[in-house]
């Protein structure tokens, strides 16, 4: 179909107007690598959860006449790439989407946005964490962060989790699927790092200096950039120092901005780079 003749990525995730996070995010640093963003909302936010107030619309009684549509189309796609899911009925719309659309040409990146600092965030409950876990059979790649690496195997959550505990995580999650899996966001003193494992290799670990508190949307720099990367060839290794270098370097213009946190990270100034 001449509709394939472009590679594409599917980024299921919400969308918000403001604050630069999830679709918003996903959709210029894909294009920006050179490959069509398809987005699938799960949900319409104003703004994102992070401000006092916001407006939104979930998205969930349309999602499978949506890709339906997309189907109809003989959409195909070199990557699929999903973020924050707000229930297990939008799991379930995400197995079938994976079920229509993965080939042996596609890659998979799970970021299976629940918790941080050892907690899940205030939308989740553990029904729904339990329905995250039969998502990793589908994954290529997963990135989680410390505490979802925890819940997704039900390990009591250590904020110092040294090299042999992060690669037993990893060995445990990749049973469950996924062959290559970053733990991001690892905090060491001034400096955060990313854990890389991919079975059969020994890890890598790669460490940026942290700059400035944490903001939203900064996990979906790093899944996007991760999940282009990928689709164009980059070993996963590069793709991981890559979008720690852009995103370290976006935060340091983001502080001399003085923006608040609540407000992303300002890629915009740095598109062109990518």
């Amino acid at each position: 179909m001449p509709h394939n003749r472009q590679r594409k990525v599917a980024v299921i995730n919400d969308f918000c107007g403001f604050g630069r996070c999830s679709l918003a995010t996903s959709i210029p640093i894909i294009s920006a690598m050179k490959l069509q963003c398809c987005p699938l909302p799960t949900a319409v936010f104003s703004n994102h959860t992070g401000f006092e107030r916001f407006f939104f619309t979930d998205y969930t009684a349309h999602m499978n006449e949506y890709m339906d549509e997309w189907k109809a189309l003989d959409l195909r796609f070199e990557g699929i790439l999903t973020g924050f899911l707000g229930s297990p009925a939008q799991i379930d719309i995400v197995k079938r989407f994976f079920e229509l659309f993965v080939t042996d040409r596609t890659v998979t990146v799970i970021d299976p946005v629940m918790g941080d600092y050892g907690k899940l965030y205030p939308t989740y409950d553990p029904a729904l964490a339990e329905a995250m876990k039969t998502l990793l059979p589908y994954a290529d790649i997963l990135t989680p962060n410390l505490t979802e690496a925890c819940i997704l195997t039900d390990t009591p959550y250590t904020p110092d989790a040294d090299g042999e505990m992060l690669y037993a995580l990893c060995e445990q999650l990749s049973s469950c699927g996924p062959k290559k899996i970053v733990i991001s966001g690892l905090e060491r003193g001034e400096d955060l790092e990313n854990f890389v494992y991919e079975a059969g290799k020994a890890p890598f670990v790669h460490r940026e200096h942290k700059v400035g508190p944490c903001r939203s949307g900064t996990g979906d720099v790093f899944s996007s950039m991760l999940t282009a990367d990928t689709v164009n060839g980059v070993p996963l290794t590069e793709a991981v120092v890559h979008a720690s270098a852009f995103i370290a370097k976006v935060l340091r213009r983001t502080v001399e901005l003085g923006l608040p946190k609540t407000d992303g990270l300002c890629f915009e100034e740095f598109l062109t780079e990518l």
